[in-house]
């Protein structure tokens, strides 16, 4: 099987032109906010976009709009799992070592039921391809063990591939939308 490694520089290549291709994709997801089982109110932990990652910010204002409080990831270390700060739309941001937009550090850290988590491709069985860090694995893998966490790819349709390789430490998505809809794993 391809290496991982070899695997991340195809998907990120792939990405692009998706991105490319896909200008509309953010408002696209929007409508396909009602048809995920979340709780009511449950507090849903989304991501600031980086370079051409499938932007979720559209999707999370519906998730708003429809009463679900949003938090941000917060990295602490490069070995830990990531944290959550409360965000609103307009809320001041800073940079973090990866340049990656953050809630400020005054902000209390909140626990979320649901994560909207990037990457750099799929597959049908929700196995997620990162950037390598192990920051979202990390993170499931605490929050799963403490209790029930949904966990949502945010991706184009067209970084599914057939397979990849899953490592024990690997989490796997529950649902992945896309501009195309939802769908659920396992």
């Amino acid at each position: 099987m391809t290496s991982k490694r070899t695997l991340r520089n195809e998907a990120r290549a792939r990405r692009a032109v998706l991105a490319e291709a896909t200008p509309d994709f953010a408002s696209s997801l929007a409508c396909f906010v009602e048809t995920l089982p979340i709780a009511e109110g449950a507090i849903v932990a989304s991501y600031w976009p980086i370079r051409d990652e499938a932007d979720p910010r559209a999707f999370a204002s519906a998730l708003v709009a429809r009463g679900h409080p949003i938090v941000l990831p917060v990295i602490a270390t490069f070995d830990a799992a990531l944290s959550f700060r409360p965000w609103r739309n307009g809320d001041d941001l800073s940079r973090n070592i990866h340049g990656i937009h953050e809630p400020l550090s005054h902000l209390e850290t909140v626990e979320p039921q649901v994560l909207l988590v990037p990457l750099l491709a799929f597959d049908a069985d929700g196995a997620r391809l990162g950037y390598g860090g192990g920051y979202y694995d990390r993170t499931l893998a605490e929050l799963r063990a403490r209790g029930h966490i949904v966990a949502i790819g945010v991706a184009y349709a067209g970084q599914e591939v057939a397979k990849l390789p899953h490592d024990a430490h690997d989490q796997r998505l529950d649902w992945v939308v896309t501009e195309q809809g939802i769908r659920k794993f396992g």
